[in-house]
Formats: structure tokens, C-alpha cells, sequence
């Protein structure tokens, strides 16, 4: 790996910092490259639970590197895996967006390819694609409507206007409020919370919640079924049981 993606690991937790600065951490090509592969090392580690994606240097992520792109046509794509790696398919553990700063474009799209967002309260999204004459194709036209009123929404994709994470969080959309320089901090709380849980009951409940969005109300129960026998058969439902029963913390083993 190069400096372009920084990797700290923590209680279990996995820190993954875009760090381009200088371009307000815009993805070009090799960084979209790196987190994918961050992002899959991530997945293989049986002593990670859950990951934090931040900024280097008080920003999120200004997006796409519009510069590298108007020089040489590339997209910050992975195949399979959409822009920087992340936005078409997120990895199987939840990853908690720690947003300083600016969230724009292709960024606010990876912040809503998060399970969760924490955010300084003079923070600012928004998707300004509309402004250079392209859309929000990373994920923003279909999953802000979901997060956030449709009306709001369309504020968003049709202005390319900024949106405050104070208004963004009386909306929901952001999990954490915090004070500036804080998020990271906050969101490392938050981590270790999901961390103390059971790893294979957590990659399970993420996987059902994002899943069932689609599934109709009839056929609900019949299609969990199935996803989440081996839970109830596993290690750790019994450790977990046990250590409730002994007044202990448990000891996971994911399996």
C-alpha cells in the first residue's frame, strides 16, 4: 500500500483514513484501487468487527478527482465494487463514516455507503454533480430518498446546494453530532460498542437489514429463516448465553 489509504487497527476496529489532503482527499483511480483492497482486507480479518472511514486533515472527501478525471477520462471505479471501491458493494462488517469537513459529490456517496455516520457539527454534505453538468451516480439519487425526506432529497440532487450536518442529523441521516476535531473520536465510542458484540451476530444483523429492504412483508420471516439459523446453532449464541448466565463478559470466536 501506498500513503493514499492509511490503516490503523484498534480494539478491534479497523481505521481506514483516505489521505490525499492536498485534494481535499478527492479519489482519484489508485486510491479507489487501495481502498477496495483495504476494504477486503478488512473483511479477512477474523480480529476486525467493524471499520471507521475518515479524511486525512479535517476533511472527508470532496469526491471524484475531477482533475484526473478531466486530464485522462478515468473513473475512480472498481469492477464490481463501483466508485472508490465501496459504493456498489460494501463490505460484509459495518463501517462508521467519521465526517469532518466537507462530504461532497462521490463523498457524501461513501458516507452513505456507511452503516452509520458521525459528523461535526460544522460539517457540510451535498451532492453538487448537477453543477458540472454530471449526476450522482454513485448511490446518491437512490439511497439519500430512503435516508432522508423525499422533498429534502431533492433539494440536494437538483441544487447541488450544501446541506448543514446539523439539519442532516435532524433528519437522521447523521448518527453523532459532535464538536469539530471530535468525530473520529466519537466514532472510535461508537466502534467499540458494535466491537464488544458478537462478530458473526454483527455481520448477520447488517446483512439482514440492508437485505430486507426489498423483501415483501409476506415472505419476510420465510426469507430470514434461513440467514440466521446458524446463529442460534453457533459458539457464540451458547458463550454468549453463558457468560450472561455467569455475570461475565463473553469471549467470541466467531463461529
Amino acid at each position: 500500500m501506498s500513503e493514499l489509504v492509511k490503516v490503523e487497527i484498534i480494539d478491534r476496529i479497523q481505521i481506514i483514513t483516505i489521505n490525499r489532503p492536498q485534494a481535499r482527499n478527492a479519489i482519484n483511480y489508485e486510491t479507489a484501487q487501495e481502498l477496495a483492497a483495504v476494504l477486503d482486507q478488512m473483511d479477512a480479518n477474523e480480529d476486525v468487527v467493524i471499520g471507521i472511514l475518515t479524511g486525512a486533515e479535517g476533511t472527508f472527501s470532496s469526491g471524484m478527482d475531477l482533475k484526473a478525471f478531466a486530464q485522462s477520462g478515468q473513473r475512480p471505479l472498481v469492477e464490481g465494487r463501483g466508485f472508490a471501491g465501496l459504493c456498489e458493494r460494501p463490505p460484509r462488517k459495518p463501517v462508521i463514516a467519521a465526517v469532518e469537513g466537507y462530504a461532497l459529490a462521490g463523498g457524501f456517496e461513501m458516507a452513505l455507503s456507511c452503516d452509520m455516520i458521525v459528523a461535526a457539527n460544522n460539517a457540510n454534505f451535498g451532492l453538487p454533480e448537477v453543477k458540472r453538468g454530471i449526476v450522482a451516480g454513485a448511490g446518491g439519487m437512490m439511497r439519500l430518498p430512503s435516508r432522508i425526506p423525499y422533498h429534502i432529497a431533492m433539494e440536494a440532487v437538483l441544487t447541488g446546494e450544501m446541506l448543514p450536518a446539523a439539519r442532516m442529523h435532524g433528519y437522521g441521516l447523521v448518527n453523532r453530532l459532535v464538536e469539530p476535531g471530535q468525530a473520529l473520536e466519537v466514532a472510535l465510542e461508537l466502534a467499540r460498542i458494535v466491537a464488544g458484540n458478537g462478530p458473526l451476530a454483527v455481520q448477520t444483523a447488517k446483512k439482514i437489514v440492508t437485505e430486507s429492504r426489498d423483501w415483501r412483508q409476506a415472505d419476510m420471516f420465510d426469507l430470514q429463516r434461513p440467514r440466521v439459523a446458524h446463529i442460534f446453532a453457533s459458539a457464540d449464541a451458547k458463550e454468549g448465553a453463558t457468560a450472561f448466565a455467569e455475570k461475565r463478559k463473553p469471549v467470541w470466536r466467531g463461529k
